[in-house]
């Protein structure tokens, strides 16, 4: 048994596990998250054989008493060579790996689809979301994410997701079925200091980027034929409806300010538990916020685009937009 054993945050929880769970499957060996045995109990893995609290204190104590080795992942040097703890890994029965460091790309691409059965929602974290997207979408639409999912619904190979401005792109004047969902998410917290708060952005820049954005579709809809004039941003209610669903972990977001800045499409926020937003996240159409693992990972469930924001004063297209399988190799 491996058991992963890491102090991060959920996102990366999850990433991290997901490697060591890749690369235990790829060589026959059962893995255990410590951190989901007892904390984050929003997912199915939670609720798996081994994920309870007796077995992460069993863990824990065997490892401070040192009678479990430890392959530690987590080394600082600027080039370290981590073949020695995969040796440990291979070498012994029972060990814990710890570390954010752990990382077998390709593994986790094969397993995917099982990382993410792992990692579906339980059915108490869909019902808020699910309750607002319902509100959002009319029945009829068959594209519409409204109806409830199952805890299992993940397991199977995840469906493309429908882009309403694709239409655009190929060329057609239709007004879509159902709005644009777009997911802004804002992390503040910690970001005041990582990096040295290179991605600690304001209200007004996520605003301005959000804006540019729209703009480019307005931009698209004029050279379509759709608009007699210079775009506006009102226009996009009648032509073009979007919704911005705002997440993040901030309670003293200019809610306002967001809704004056962008007028003519539906701004909402949802201001849910973490594991809430990241299923709203992951229902999207589009995604966009600073570099952090809670979009990447919301970006995998459905390989929803994806666009982190590494310039605040750029105008961000279609094109500028990514996908998980290669962004999660751009880890920060």
């Amino acid at each position: 048994m491996i058991f992963v054993r890491d102090k991060g945050r959920m996102c990366n929880n999850i990433l991290q596990y997901g490697h060591l769970y890749a690369w235990g499957r790829e060589h026959g060996r059962s893995t255990m998250s410590m951190r989901f045995a007892y904390k984050y109990r929003w997912f199915r893995i939670c609720h798996t054989r081994y994920h309870s609290f007796p077995f992460y204190v069993l863990a824990k104590y065997a490892a401070k008493w040192h009678l479990l080795p430890v392959a530690d992942f987590g080394l600082d040097a600027p080039a370290p060579d981590y073949g020695e703890q995969e040796q440990r890994l291979l070498t012994h029965r029972h060990i814990v790996a710890e570390g954010w460091y752990a990382r077998w790309y390709d593994l986790f691409l094969k397993y995917k689809q099982e990382i993410i059965s792992l990692f579906a929602f339980a059915p108490a974290v869909r019902q808020a979301p699910d309750r607002l997207l319902a509100s959002l979408f009319p029945p009829s639409t068959i594209a519409s994410p409204s109806a409830p999912l199952p805890v299992s619904s993940y397991a199977a190979t995840s469906p493309s997701v429908p882009h309403p401005t694709s239409s655009l792109c190929s060329g057609s004047a239709a007004v879509p079925q159902r709005p644009l969902l777009l997911g802004l998410h804002i992390r503040r917290g910690d970001y005041r200091r990582w990096h040295g708060g290179r991605y600690f952005y304001t209200d007004e820049q996520y605003i301005a980027v959000v804006r540019r954005y729209l703009m480019g579709i307005l931009e698209l809809l004029e050279q379509l034929g759709r608009l007699g004039q210079l775009g506006q941003l009102e226009q996009l209610e009648t032509l073009y409806p979007i919704c911005l669903l705002v997440c993040g972990n901030d309670p003293d977001l200019d809610e306002g300010a967001f809704r004056r800045a962008l007028p003519g499409i539906t701004v909402m926020f949802p201001k849910g538990n973490p594991a809430e937003d990241l299923y709203l996240l992951s229902r999207c159409d589009r995604l966009i916020g600073a570099p952090s693992t809670f979009t990447l990972v919301a970006s995998m469930y459905r390989d929803v685009p994806l666009y982190w924001i590494e310039d605040p004063d750029k105008a961000p297209t279609d094109a500028d937009f990514g996908h998980f399988d290669q962004l999660f190799r751009q880890i920060k």
